[in-house]
């Protein structure tokens, strides 16, 4: 693939069907932005150039984005080929293939692309089209062929006719334009839609009359070309995106023992061997070991790091915490702002009460402690290396190694 390419990626939009206050492309798959894992593709493909169009509550959408990324704004929603007009003043002095990426659509594989980009270069396009094939394609733009099954143009379904809508094969949006002819081919589009505005799509035909060479390169699975535009949109392409999560953990030799519950935010790290039961909800930004166990129905939330051979059982909440190795947590815990130590017992329905209404503090807990069931920790405190609390403790001042403490307040226990 050579690599005079330049990717704009099209993210202006309002989303006014999520029914949001959040810009569109700032709603979360699986714990991060979906623009994201478009920019991630663009960054893996190292392409020469990359340029994204932002428009609704820009202000927002820029602090997800850092440099080599250029920013550009499309100061009025006049539809997708305005915003690639805008797009391509930032792309003056660049000759090559633009290609063109949506900040709605995260599923798209870098192997797809690739192959999109070697397909248009090794024929010498200049425009191939992303296509697919469904066979129920409502919402889609529709692909039209001629007698020769040479694309000719792109029909939006909300223009498209009863003909028309009858055709399987679609445009995924995905699309290689040649630089110099787009640039001189947008001055062409007309709003001669039914929204009244100006359509990148409608770039095909005009380039068809012209007699350029345009192809289509077709997706095998359309899944990856799912858009998002609404909630359902939304809960469809997160449970596709945690089902590939899930089984590339599964690759690497972690045991998830109904995958289909368990919730894995993107970026967690897990080491083989660990078992992960049902219905836990890990986070953004959690590292656990391997040989430990998780779950039932935990709640690993974000900065939790468990370290080998540690147990975090049912209905167990982390946040910010460290629990070293071979440490169990079993049962009915909170366990926020704490940094526990090795071979530690948690009891059942301890809490480390980490605010105090201002500011968050950490609770230390040191090796070989035992934690009596219904300990409650007011943070900031200690319990050293060795140290017991009774169950129901309240633990206010910092127990010293070996020490057990019992009562509310918790007191040392007198020897009999």
């Amino acid at each position: 693939m050579k690599n005079n390419i330049a990717v704009m990626i099209l993210a202006a939009g309002k989303g006014v069907r999520m029914r949001s206050d959040t810009p569109k492309v700032l709603h979360k798959i699986c714990g991060r932005p979906m623009l994201d894992y478009v920019l991630d593709l663009a960054r893996d493909l190292k392409f020469k150039k990359t340029v994204i169009v932002l428009g609704h509550r820009h202000q927002e959408v820029k602090k997800f984005i850092k440099p080599p990324v250029r920013i550009t704004i499309q100061k009025k929603l006049l539809g997708t080929a305005d915003a690639a007009k805008t797009a391509l003043n930032s792309l003056k002095g660049f000759k090559g293939t633009v290609l063109v990426l949506y900040g709605d659509i995260p599923l798209l594989k870098k192997e797809t692309i690739k192959g999109l980009l070697k397909y248009h270069q090794e024929n010498m396009m200049d425009a191939t089209v992303l296509t697919s094939r469904l066979e129920a394609p409502s919402g889609y733009g529709r692909i039209l062929r001629d007698k020769y099954a040479g694309v000719c143009g792109i029909k939006e379904e909300k223009d498209a006719d009863d003909f028309e809508k009858d055709i399987k094969e679609i445009n995924t949006g995905i699309i290689c334009f040649d630089k110099d002819k787009l640039y001189s081919a947008l001055s062409q589009v007309r709003p001669n839609n039914r929204k009244k505005e100006y359509y990148l799509t409608d770039i095909i035909s005009i380039f068809y009359k012209k007699g350029y060479l345009v192809g289509g390169y077709r997706l095998a699975d359309a899944v990856e070309a799912l858009g998002i535009n609404s909630r359902r949109d939304l809960a469809r392409v997160n449970r596709i995106m945690q089902k590939r999560i899930n089984e590339g953990l599964m690759e690497k030799g972690v045991a998830l023992v109904a995958p289909e519950f368990t919730f894995i935010s993107y970026g967690t790290k897990i080491g083989p061997d660990t078992v992960i039961y049902p219905f836990t909800v890990i986070e953004g930004n959690v590292k656990i070991g391997k040989h430990c166990q998780i779950g039932p129905f935990a709640h690993l939330r974000e900065g939790t790091v468990i370290s080998d051979g540690a147990l975090v059982g049912n209905f167990v909440e982390t946040a910010r915490t460290a629990i070293s190795s071979r440490t169990l947590a079993k049962h009915f815990c909170y366990l926020g702002d704490s940094r526990i130590g090795k071979d530690s017992n948690i009891g059942a329905g301890t809490v480390t009460a980490n605010f105090d209404g201002r500011n968050k503090h950490i609770t230390r807990i040191g090796d070989k402690v035992f934690i009596g069931s219904d300990t409650v920790l007011v943070a900031p405190v200690e319990v050293a290396r060795g140290a017991k609390t009774g169950a129901g403790s309240v633990i206010i001042k910092n127990v010293s190694s070996g020490t057990t403490v019992v009562g509310v307040p918790a007191k040392p226990l007198k020897s009999v």
